[in-house]
């Protein structure tokens, strides 16, 4: 059984500039003959060697066997040496761990995803598979919230997203100047007026904790179940697999219980803002 704090050498083979500070990154293995498979919410340990290592989710389509792909925002110095990474550099992974979204269980259902910010790059591998399985889940819809228009994540796929015809949009933005046509506001006003059929939606959300909470409550008012909102939390890992204790959150473990949970196991911390 391989060691699980050994990383393996993966060789960067596309880098995607998607904003001033973020970038995507195909990897495929350097000496393993195929990739380790990952599921929609998990994340992969990235090693950036002579810095140190960050959790980084998996945002690629994760029916592709041939490439791991990965969107990072310089925030310390682990990650900005991650995005000044090269075509043919080499950086270090250890992974997939966490648990997934529950893609199999939602089948059937009519499903929500709301994104703010970053957090849609690890709800975008559950996009990719309700849409490559379209015809097993019943109506999807996707919210996206950023700070302004230059911030979209993924703006021209986004833009393909919009031209759906068997997926609802709706993006807003906290501030924007005269020329964004678009709705400006929290991400939660793209719930206003609308309503659920609470005992069959499920809700996938990833973003900053605060609107999660809030988005999540303004689920609950419409009737969605707490188990039914699924929250990707983004708490800080270090050794991925629950020994070291730095992403404790109460009882759990975000490495290794989450980073995905039914709002009914966290309910009684998610709202408590010094946790």
């Amino acid at each position: 059984m391989a060691d699980p704090m050994l990383p393996a050498v993966y060789k960067v083979v596309q880098v995607a500039q998607d904003l001033p500070d973020t970038v995507t990154l195909d990897l495929i293995p350097v000496f393993a003959s195929k990739l380790s498979a990952c599921q929609p919410g998990q994340f992969n340990m990235l090693y950036a060697f002579g810095q140190g290592e960050v959790p980084i989710s998996v945002s690629g389509n994760t029916d592709e066997i041939n490439v791991i792909r990965h969107t990072i925002r310089a925030v310390g110095s682990v990650t900005e040496a991650l995005t000044s990474i090269k075509m043919g550099d080499q950086v270090g992974l250890r992974g997939p761990f966490g648990r997934a979204w529950p893609l199999a269980a939602m089948q059937g259902k009519d499903i929500v995803l709301i994104a703010g910010g970053l957090g849609l790059a690890p709800l975008r591998p559950a996009i990719y598979h309700l849409l490559n399985h379209r015809d097993a889940y019943g109506q999807v819809t996707l919210f996206y919230g950023t700070r302004t228009p230059q911030d979209r994540l993924y703006a021209d796929e986004f833009d393909r997203w919009q031209q759906r015809d068997d997926l609802e949009t709706g993006i807003t933005v906290d501030s924007a100047g005269r020329d964004w046509r678009g709705q400006v506001g929290a991400v939660t006003t793209l719930l206003e007026g609308r309503h659920f059929d609470g005992k069959n939606t499920i809700a996938l959300i990833c973003g900053p904790e605060v609107m999660m909470r809030f988005s999540s409550t303004e689920l609950e008012k419409r009737g969605v179940q707490p188990d039914n909102i699924y929250v990707s939390m983004e708490r800080n890992m270090k050794c991925a697999i629950g020994f070291c204790g730095h992403c404790q959150y109460g009882p759990h473990f975000i490495c290794k219980d989450g980073p995905v949970f039914a709002l009914s196991q966290v309910a009684h911390l998610f709202r408590i803002r010094e946790i």
